[in-house]
């Protein structure tokens, strides 16, 4: 398990329906080492608080082993084009990780990296700027079925993270799985 990519913006206006609003997806790579805090990563920045960002949610973690079916659903939705790669941290994450899925993951885990302790808090729900960025109508409801969701972390040991840092995963409790909570807050929705 490795961190492919770390990631950061600051939130940016984007246009939605007529409307302005303010986002923090889309982060980019940076190189070298970044801090890690209690409320996320030095450099970045979340537009709405009340759904991302806090003690709980300071980082968003994101397989790379996804981004093949973004990719493509994004290539037939005629969005991008046919071989074109997302850069890493499209999806809205701070850590592009290779190697750890959500159905491995369970509420209360710790990935301990070199410098850096964060524990895993809960999955990620995506909001109506998902479909904006995506560019396509129906992304939020391939990530909702597909469960495909990435999951947040609290950092519980403050320090720095970098790209192509290797990390353990320490089991926490193992009562309330990702994949588990993320199904059912939607079955909750429907």
């Amino acid at each position: 398990m490795h961190v492919i990519s770390v990631n950061v913006s600051a939130a940016r206006p984007i246009e939605i329906g007529g409307r302005t609003e303010l986002t923090g997806i889309g982060k980019r790579g940076v190189t070298g080492p970044v801090e890690a805090h209690a409320l996320g990563l030095a450099g970045d920045e979340q537009a709405d608080l009340s759904v991302h960002g806090g003690l709980s949610k300071a980082v968003y973690a994101y397989p790379v082993e996804h981004y093949a079916f973004w990719q493509t659903v994004r290539a037939q939705a005629g969005v991008m084009g046919w071989g074109e790669s997302l850069p890493h941290g499209f999806m809205g994450e701070n850590l592009t990780i290779s190697g750890l899925l959500e159905a491995q993951v369970c509420v209360g885990d710790v990935l301990r990296f070199a410098n850096c302790e964060l524990a895993v808090s809960e999955p990620r729900f995506p909001c109506f700027k998902f479909n904006a960025v995506m560019g396509f109508n129906q992304a939020s409801k391939l990530m909702v079925s597909s469960g495909w969701c990435g999951f947040y972390l609290a950092v519980r040991v403050p320090g720095t993270l970098a790209a192509g840092e290797a990390f353990e995963l320490i089991h926490g409790p193992r009562h309330v799985g990702i994949a588990e909570l993320f199904r059912s807050r939607r079955a909750a929705h429907r």
